[in-house]
């Protein structure tokens, strides 16, 4: 029995995305081990393996692996993920390419959240995911109102979330003021870094990303319908409202507990979505795997630069991405009409 040409152009398809999210794969597990591998002390594969195996005061190599390298890694690769994929959730509700989760105030809405939690409960690190998460959330839904009462355009959306980022800047600036042992560590929390990571710090923002991203798996295909616009999407018999409060739910939850980990890192969730979609061609659960395993390599490499790069100096990763994202970011605005209309 022949094939028809469309279902082997459909398979052709399902094996090319494989292939990519395949080697998207290597590229994480590549990133994660000359992260650790790499740093002041370099350390071979072999090292790692035998340091593994000797436990935690057997030797230095062990104890930097265990305490430094490991937990930096995988706050990275959590990180990295869990911003790229928010960004393609909170580009797609709102049908526009410029919007990230910290240009739409998502990152300072979570930090100012972060810092209201360490001031009134320090040392209380299991509930900073969960403040965190409240804060992305109020502040995306806060950037989603003033569109939809305004009837904004989408480079005023972005406008509008830049002025409520601001202002959420500000109130940080003043609970520190009041508090300043609230953020002991606060330039790198503003800037965006991974020194000083801890396992116990990672553990409940993992827990909180791995129920947000299998949320936002199940709602790939409604996510899908939502690209096309919410005029489309309603012809087709999509509920548009509870479906987009559901996802901006998601994407500030991701967003919340990346923020919880590394602090105010910047553009992951611009720059990284962009790509996925052109490598995706926009089907909405390969956007969300290509986004997360991209993030991952994204801000592992950064990350590996930018502690290596001026060695024995280090710089925050935040530094690095602010470099990349920021040219990015104005290329996109010229590209889309110098930011005229309806962007």
């Amino acid at each position: 029995m022949k094939r028809s040409p469309g279902s082997c152009t459909g398979m052709t398809n399902h094996k090319r995305l494989f292939r990519t999210a395949a080697a998207l794969g290597v590229c994480v597990l590549l990133s994660a081990l000359l992260s650790i591998c790499l740093g002041p002390v370099k350390l071979s594969p072999a090292q790692i393996l035998l340091a593994l195996f000797e436990g935690d005061r057997a030797s230095t190599s062990a104890r930097i692996i265990a305490h430094v390298r490991l937990p930096r890694t995988f706050a990275s690769l959590l990180t990295g993920a869990a911003l790229a994929v928010s960004g393609a959730m909170i580009q797609s509700v709102l049908e526009n390419p410029l919007a990230a989760p910290n240009v739409i105030g998502v990152n300072t809405g979570a930090g100012l959240a972060v810092a209201l939690c360490s001031a009134l409960m320090p040392g209380a690190f299991a509930f900073l995911p969960v403040a965190a998460f409240l804060g992305a959330l109020a502040g995306v839904l806060l950037v989603m109102l003033i569109g939809e009462r305004t009837g904004a355009s989408r480079l005023t959306l972005v406008l509008a979330g830049i002025a409520v980022s601001a202002v959420f800047s500000g109130a940080i600036d003043m609970i520190l003021t009041l508090v300043p042992e609230s953020l002991s560590a606060y330039s790198d929390f503003r800037i965006g870094g991974f020194a000083g990571v801890t396992m116990q710090k990672i553990r409940p923002a993992a827990v909180v990303i791995g129920a947000a991203f299998l949320l936002a798996s199940s709602l790939a295909p409604q996510m899908e319908l939502l690209a096309l616009g919410q005029d489309t999407a309603r012809s087709l018999g999509l509920r548009v409202k509870p479906v987009r409060i559901l996802l901006l739910t998601a994407a500030a939850a991701l967003a919340g507990a990346a923020v919880s980990v590394a602090g105010l890192v910047g553009f992951v969730g611009l720059i990284v979505p962009h790509a996925a979609r052109k490598l995706s061609n926009g089907e909405g659960l390969w956007l969300l795997v290509f986004s997360a395993l991209g993030g991952a390599a994204f801000v592992t490499v950064c990350d590996l630069i930018a502690r290596t790069l001026f060695s024995p100096y280090e710089l925050p990763v935040g530094i690095v991405l602010s470099f990349l994202g920021g040219p990015f970011f104005l290329w996109l605005i010229l590209r889309r009409k110098g930011g005229r209309g309806d962007a």
